[in-house]
C-alpha cells in the first residue's frame, strides 16, 4: 500500500525535531523541579537492580535525574543527539528512542550492582550516539555518514570516556547497554531500499 501523504519539507522537519526535543528537554528539568520541591520522591523511579517491583522503573527511570548538575550534563547531548536523530522522521526517531531506553533499563536491571538506583538520560544520549554512528552508512546515506562522522569528533572522547567502569557513581553498564541498543536500533530500524522519504509525524 503506498503513502499517499505529503512529505515534510526540509524545514518542517527542523522544526519538528527541534520542537520536540526543546520539550523533551524541558521535561527533565520540571521534572527534576517537582523532584527537589517534593524531598527527592522522584528518586525512587531509579532501577534497582534485580528487584521484580522495580521493572515498572524501567522506562521512568530515563527520565529521572539526582540533582540538577545531572540533569545539567545531560541537556546539551541530548538535546543535539536527539535533535539530530529526529531529523530522519519522528516516528522513527520515538521507536530508536523507545528500543533504547527499554533495552537499557532492562540491561542495568539485570547487571548493575546490587543495591544501587541508577537513573538518567545518560544511557538515551549513549544509545543516540551508536545510532547516529552507524545508521548513515546502514542507510547508506551520505549525509547521515558525514553526521555519524562530525557527531564521533565531537561526543567520541566523552563516550569512551563514560565506558569506563573506574568511574565512582557512574553506571559505566548502563552506557554501554546504551550505546549497543542504539547500534542495535540502527540495523533492526534501518529503511527499506524503496523507503525514499519518510513522513515526519
Amino acid at each position: 500500500m503506498t503513502d499517499t501523504r505529503p512529505a515534510w519539507s526540509h524545514g518542517e522537519r527542523v522544526r519538528a525535531a527541534a520542537v520536540l526535543m526543546a520539550g523533551w528537554v524541558a521535561l527533565l528539568w520540571v521534572l527534576e523541579v517537582v523532584d527537589v520541591a517534593t524531598g527527592h520522591a522522584l528518586d525512587g523511579y531509579g532501577v534497582v537492580p534485580r528487584t521484580p517491583s522495580e521493572l515498572v522503573d524501567v522506562v521512568p527511570s530515563a527520565f529521572v535525574h539526582f540533582g540538577f548538575s545531572h540533569v545539567a550534563a545531560n541537556s546539551v547531548p541530548l538535546l543535539v543527539l536527539g535533535f539530530l536523530a529526529a531529523l530522519g522522521g519522528i516516528r522513527r526517531f520515538l521507536a530508536v528512542c523507545a528500543l533504547i531506553v527499554v533495552a537499557d533499563g532492562l540491561g542495568v536491571w539485570l547487571l548493575s550492582p546490587a543495591g544501587t538506583n541508577t537513573a538518567g538520560a545518560s544511557g538515551l544520549i549513549f544509545g543516540l550516539f551508536g545510532y547516529l554512528l552507524v545508521s548513515g552508512f546502514v542507510d547508506r546515506r551520505p549525509l547521515g555518514i558525514v553526521a555519524g562522522v562530525l557527531v564521533a569528533a565531537v561526543w567520541g572522547g566523552s563516550i569512551l570516556a563514560g565506558l569506563a567502569p573506574t568511574q565512582s557513581g557512574v553506571s559505566w553498564q548502563g552506557h554501554l547497554i546504551g550505546l549497543a541498543a542504539g547500534v542495535a536500533a540502527a540495523f533492526l530500524l534501518r529503511r527499506r531500499p524503496a523507503e525514499h522519504r519518510e513522513p515526519v509525524l
